[in-house]
């Protein structure tokens, strides 16, 4: 029997994204100096695909680990002292790895809310974590059932 696939963005996508980051001994090692707090992420919304409005989540990461995550309002994703918007075409080029994060916000195409340079100096913990997205087995609204 095989994982069942998980709507990104939903709630039973962001429990198995915790799990995955939690799961991680790379993310354990490459993000045990972030102390910074939660993160945010907000999914524009994209009605041509079924999206019909924004999705916010929170990944709530301290020293390593992912202490709680959670789909959100756009206010709470914000008021997070970082929070990474984008585009759903944007959001599925990361999560397969055809768009870089940290480029990703340097070319605009995501847009960050928060303080780059600190981002900038755990580029291997953004990329573990972006490693760990490919660990959930996704389903992206674009594709079909």
């Amino acid at each position: 029997m095989s994982d069942p696939k998980y709507t990104f963005p939903s709630d039973e996508w962001v429990i198995a994204y915790k799990d995955a980051i939690n799961a991680s001994e790379v993310y354990a090692e490459v993000g045990k100096e972030w102390t910074h707090g939660p993160m945010g992420f907000i999914v524009k919304a994209e009605p041509s695909i079924g999206l019909e409005e924004d999705k916010a989540f929170i990944v709530d990461l301290d020293k390593g680990a992912c202490l709680d995550a959670c789909m959100a309002t756009n206010e709470k994703a914000k008021d997070c002292p970082f929070c990474i918007t984008g585009s759903y075409a944007n959001w599925k080029s990361v999560l397969d790895k055809k768009l870089d994060p940290i480029k990703g916000m340097m070319q605009g195409k995501l847009k960050l809310k928060g303080n780059l340079p600190i981002v900038v100096r755990f580029v291997k913990a953004a990329q573990e974590l972006v490693n760990c997205t490919t660990k959930v087995n996704t389903h992206f609204y674009s594709e079909e059932e």
